[in-house]
């Protein structure tokens, strides 16, 4: 398939966008990359993706615009079924895929960055929080294996691969530590795995450009997050 009938909209640091751009390179799709400012949304952007008005955006053939990233990993999924499969097979397994890959999103991600953009008693609420959710991934879905769903990445580790990476550099900008080796070995030793695999370390934005990134965001929202959590 030529990579004019994939196009994915993406912007460099977005972990979002970068899931999305795993999924296609494990299926070997050809694509079209298409970076656009967040920050100054583009016409197509915004003709795209009306509602989220953000990346990523899979462009497919003359279909209509996907713009969520994790429907985005299913449709991939479910499109290119006969190579490299991403989801489980089994019902059950697929389901706690989902499920979890949603309690990241809602549980962790959420409070992991108000932890890292927020100070005082907002800054240990969410800590609090965002450790509690780690543990809880740590406990339920690792169990020994090296990937979360055997010996290959798919869906779930591509959804929490931003764990392995984006998370350690929010720690450094916010001086805290969420990711406990000891709590979470298994969680450790999952991200040395993943951040391993060739082609996750090829695709990597640089870690230098995203502390300096992060650390813009943190202290342009620092003051937005007061008083956001309601624990």
């Amino acid at each position: 398939m030529g990579s004019q009938d994939v196009k994915l909209v993406s912007f460099w640091v977005s972990p979002f966008a970068k899931r999305v751009e795993w999924a296609l390179k494990l299926k070997g799709i050809d694509y079209e990359y298409v970076e656009k400012d967040i920050f100054n949304k583009s016409t197509l952007l915004l003709e795209l993706n009306p509602v989220h008005k953000s990346v990523p955006v899979l462009v497919h053939a003359k279909n209509k615009p996907i713009g969520d990233s994790l429907i985005i990993l299913e449709y991939i999924d479910e499109t290119w079924n006969k190579q490299y499969p991403l989801l489980p097979h089994h019902p059950n397994e697929r389901a706690h895929a989902r499920f979890w890959a949603n309690f990241a999103e809602q549980k962790l991600m959420d409070v992991a960055w108000v932890a890292m953009c927020s100070r005082g008693e907002e800054h240990e609420k969410a800590l609090k929080l965002a450790r509690e959710a780690l543990e809880k991934i740590d406990d339920e879905i690792i169990n020994g294996k090296k990937f979360f769903g055997g010996d290959n990445i798919g869906y779930l580790d591509l959804a929490l691969g931003w764990i392995s990476y984006w998370l350690p550099i929010w720690e450094e900008v916010g001086s805290m530590q969420i990711i406990d080796p000891l709590k979470c070995s298994a969680i450790t030793e999952w991200m040395t795995n993943f951040l391993s695999h060739p082609l996750i370390k090829d695709t990597l934005p640089p870690r230098d450009k995203m502390l300096v990134y992060f650390h813009s965001r943190r202290e342009t929202l620092s003051q937005a997050f007061q008083g956001w959590l309601k624990v």
